[in-house]
């Protein structure tokens, strides 16, 4: 049947998301999501309008969740976009900004949807190497390009790029688009949010999906001056006016405004990364410095491909990468007190 493929298909190399598998009492740590779930104030937003008005479509510029959001950021609403998840925004943000003449610049190790995107709309690209500890080097970046972007904190390392140091790329590069990608942003580190009311330059983007745990509804937003916002309005209302559900415009308001719950949550996902980064060193476990909800960590003595599947053996998911540099790497999302208590358990008897 491929006979009927556009050209493109054949090209493409698909993004791998992480495993969902169907295993009874599976305790997942592969794909960050938050464990304590969201809010309880989602749930009834949800209720209340799952009404009557699904026969209606939602707002195509979602105005009330960018009034929330622009409350939350304090920044006005012609700064803000909204997505089917920050995937979509991501890839709308390829599409609208980041398809330039000279090549799009983003670290070797990082979001593995780039390439992808990349091949997708046909942008040219150069995968530019995390030094030796995986930090971003800011004079790698001193070089031609049609754009910059880079997870921050980053992923799968959990590194994070200081504010200041985003300032002086930004300084570097100002005739470029630099887009900060801030999944994990809410978890240890200073958003480059702060940022956008200086520099026409920057685009950050961040997700519901990771600190206000709400994966399962795909909201994502951008934030940046008025005529990025309006490149990336020009390309959704070209494909898709309705990309935010009635119920998923209800839950993300809702999420946005219980800020205690949210902070909460952070605190107890932060306090949780703090003590399983000391047990693994503990065990023998060279972690690197973590800003995110996750742990990125290699043994010294044991293979991270044969240590990933013994978990899985025993019911626990993490992630492991195939990648060049970070092949003895697992990836491992936090989990509540009790599921991180129980990888460790596992862990000592996998070792011992």
């Amino acid at each position: 049947m491929s006979r009927f493929w556009s050209p493109l298909v054949h090209q493409l190399t698909p993004y791998v998301p992480g495993e969902q598998p169907k295993i009874p009492n599976l305790i997942k740590l592969n794909t960050n999501e938050n464990p304590y779930g969201p809010s309880p104030k989602v749930f009834e937003a949800i209720r209340q309008a799952a009404d009557d008005t699904l026969r209606l479509y939602p707002d195509p510029q979602a105005h009330d969740l960018k009034q929330a959001l622009a409350n939350y950021i304090n920044l006005p609403t012609d700064h803000i976009f909204v997505g089917n998840g920050s995937d979509e925004v991501l890839a709308i943000a390829f599409q609208a900004l980041l398809k330039q003449q000279k090549p799009l610049l983003f670290p070797d190790i990082s979001y593995s949807f780039y390439p992808v995107y990349c091949q997708m709309y046909q942008v040219e690209f150069e995968k530019i190497p995390l030094d030796e500890q995986f930090n971003i080097r800011l004079s790698d970046y001193q070089r031609p390009n049609g754009g910059i972007i880079f997870p921050n904190p980053n992923a799968p390392t959990g590194i994070a790029l200081p504010l200041s140091e985003i300032r002086q790329l930004l300084d570097n590069n100002p005739d470029s688009v630099v887009l900060v990608d801030e999944a994990y942003v809410d978890f240890g580190t200073e958003s480059a949010v702060t940022l956008v009311k200086d520099y026409p330059n920057v685009l950050v983007t961040q997700t519901f999906s990771k600190s206000w745990a709400l994966a399962g509804l795909r909201v994502g937003f951008a934030v940046g001056q008025p005529a990025l916002i309006e490149a990336l309005t020009r390309v959704k209302d070209s494909f898709n006016s309705y990309p935010l559900d009635r119920l998923a415009l209800a839950g993300a308001i809702a999420a946005v405004k219980d800020q205690d719950y949210f902070k909460a949550t952070c605190n107890k996902i932060i306090a949780s990364r703090e003590n399983l980064t000391q047990q693994l060193t503990e065990l023998g476990f060279d972690v690197l410095p973590s800003s995110a909800n996750f742990i990125f960590a290699r043994h010294s003595k044991y293979e991270g491909a044969w240590l990933a599947q013994q978990l899985r053996e025993k019911a626990l998911l993490v992630r492991h990468f195939s990648q060049p540099r970070i092949t003895e790497f697992l990836r491992i999302t936090l989990g509540t007190e009790t599921q991180n208590k129980l990888l460790i358990q596992t862990l000592k008897s996998i070792i011992n």
